[in-house]
């Protein structure tokens, strides 16, 4: 069993959770109120910045030029493609590219681009790459779950979203990013293989609590 499949089996209750949460359900059957999908859009594009930044310090981290060249292709791929497409769809939902631009992120949003950031930097390169494992493979996880349960045709920009994470290309990216951390693994020791799963585990963990913000459309009390 390699580093993706461990991990993976030892975070079942938490993967789990996450498909099971109310908001992922709501998408899928098209129950999900739109003013909480609108929270998550608005939340998400704030955190592609961070997240962003982060692919780029792994870029400048990455032990050899096929890491390099693989985390510098996300990072073009995510500033000058994804972000112009999550404009696009932002739009739908009468959100401007200004209003976007101003969006505050929430506490949620905050604490788990800092903990990204902070490993990027602090971690080593391995905890780095388990770090960003949980948001690459589980929206392909929850695409191709909710692709298999069947569409909401009552919500056709729900559908959109679920078909943009079931794809193809984004189902090759997640085997990537999932292989990159088993290649990592394979040359780590025990207290650097420990190190990757508790980056592994806590940013899955901040992936279920992005679903709460969104669902209950944390803001900050004061």
């Amino acid at each position: 069993m390699n580093f993706a499949e461990n991990i993976e089996a030892k975070a079942m209750p938490i993967r789990e959770a996450i498909l099971a949460h109310p908001f992922i359900t709501g998408v899928g059957d098209g129950s999900l109120p739109v003013e909480r999908f609108r929270h998550y859009v608005e939340q998400d594009y704030v955190y592609l910045i961070e997240y962003s930044r982060v692919l780029a310090v792994a870029t400048a981290r990455a032990p050899g030029l096929a890491a390099m060249g693989w985390f510098a292709s996300l990072l073009d791929e995510t500033l000058n493609t994804e972000m112009d497409l999550h404009r696009d769809y932002c739009a739908n939902f009468g959100i401007t590219r200004e209003q976007l631009e101003a969006t505050r992120p929430a506490p949620t949003t905050v604490a788990y681009t800092s903990f990204l950031l902070k490993t990027a930097y602090q971690g080593s390169f391995g905890e780095l790459v388990a770090s960003l494992l949980p948001c690459q493979w589980g929206y392909w996880e929850i695409g191709d779950h909710l692709a298999r349960r069947g569409e909401p045709q009552n919500a056709p920009l729900y559908c959109q979203w679920i078909q943009m994470y079931a794809s193809q290309e984004f189902a090759a990216l997640a085997q990537e990013m999932r292989a990159l951390a088993g290649q990592v693994a394979e040359d780590s020791g025990p207290l650097q293989l420990e190190a990757m799963d508790r980056a592994y585990l806590t940013s899955l963990r901040f992936e279920y609590q992005f679903w709460e913000m969104s669902y209950n459309l944390e803001q900050w009390a004061v």
